[in-house]
């Protein structure tokens, strides 16, 4: 039985080199492994054996039905890819496509990052950049956020199992570079943020910020007011104009809302368009304590903040309704966009 398992394996693989196509890889498939094919019928005659011959001759049988298994795979892969090779043959891929090439744009929010960037670094800020999965000290904590701030609730935002969260705002850069580096600090930070919205057409759960501080000494409000209207002057065009209203916010005191009205958005409304305020000492007494020093000592430096959505404020620009447009890769409207 033995010698018999080993002359169907040599015949078997033999046959198996042999076959120049895929029917005739398919009739040693048959003739082999089928019902009624030589490896089955082995297998038949194992009620035949002796007791003490089975363990052997069954373990010799797998053996044989594996090793002719593999080898049908291997010459169907040789075959298919001999028949794609001899397909490209006469494919000369150095003619020119008979179709027209499309060219790509580059997307409305990316556009709108890179002008931002670039009319910021002209004013001296260094980009700055952080991880989207943060810690609550450095998301909450640090920014003088208390412990029952709505936004630090589950139904806001989106918590790990291990206790992280995805940043809620990109303030999380600002912490990270002051504990980093002494003053003066003078950086940016765009960046994605998260929280648990209701997709709707003005709402994401992922969308866009752009925030900026300045830490120094002898900082005033008269710097960030002037720092955030050439930024829109040159965005928007010289006849834009630009209002500060109070507002509160945990980590800024004083704090404003910010907004603007342009001939350029083509109509005359004001539009709410950003948040910003003088930095809290809370956030630099927590600063402070995280980095075992007094580098930012509240009666030594003053610093400003600010941020806005570059998805609201890139659909205001581009005459988009729904914010939803932004995220779902249409061609058709990201072909608008093209440079």
């Amino acid at each position: 039985m033995q010698e018999h398992l080993e002359q169907i394996r040599a015949e078997a693989l033999a046959e198996i080199d042999a076959a120049q196509n895929e029917t005739a890889l398919e009739a040693a498939r048959v003739k082999f492994l089928g019902r009624s094919g030589s490896i089955s019928l082995a297998s038949e005659g194992m009620k035949t054996l002796p007791k003490e011959q089975k363990p052997v001759v069954g373990k010799l049988l797998n053996d044989v039905r594996q090793s002719v298994t593999a080898a049908l795979d291997n010459r169907k892969a040789a075959l298919e890819a001999a028949r794609d090779a001899a397909a490209l043959a006469d494919v000369d891929v150095t003619l020119p496509g008979t179709r027209a090439v499309s060219p790509g744009a580059i997307h409305p929010i990316t556009q709108l990052q890179h002008r931002a960037i670039s009319i910021f670094r002209r004013m001296g800020f260094a980009l700055a950049d952080g991880p989207d999965i943060e810690d609550e000290w450095h998301c909450f904590d640090a920014l003088n956020t208390p412990a029952d701030h709505p936004a630090r609730d589950e139904a806001d935002t989106f918590y790990l199992p291990d206790g992280r969260l995805l940043r809620t705002h990109t303030s999380t850069v600002q912490i990270r570079t002051m504990t980093a580096q002494p003053p003066p600090v003078r950086i940016i930070a765009p960046g994605a943020a998260y929280r648990r919205d209701e997709i709707d057409a003005t709402h994401l759960s992922q969308f866009n910020q752009m925030e900026g501080l300045y830490v120094d000494e002898r900082v005033t409000v008269a710097d960030l007011k002037g720092t955030v209207e050439f930024f829109f002057h040159e965005l928007l065009g010289k006849e834009a104009r630009v209002r500060f209203r109070p507002h509160f916010f945990p980590f800024t005191e004083p704090s404003f809302e910010i907004d603007i009205k342009a001939p350029s958005l083509g109509h005359d409304k004001w539009l709410e368009i950003a948040g910003c305020g003088m930095v809290d000492p809370a956030v630099f007494e927590a600063v402070n304590q995280k980095r075992g020093d007094n580098a930012y000592d509240p009666e030594m430096v003053i610093g400003w903040a600010f941020g806005f959505g570059l998805d609201r404020l890139a659909m205001i620009l581009s005459g988009i309704t729904d914010i939803r447009l932004l995220i779902e890769n249409d061609v058709r409207f990201l072909a608008q966009f093209r440079a």
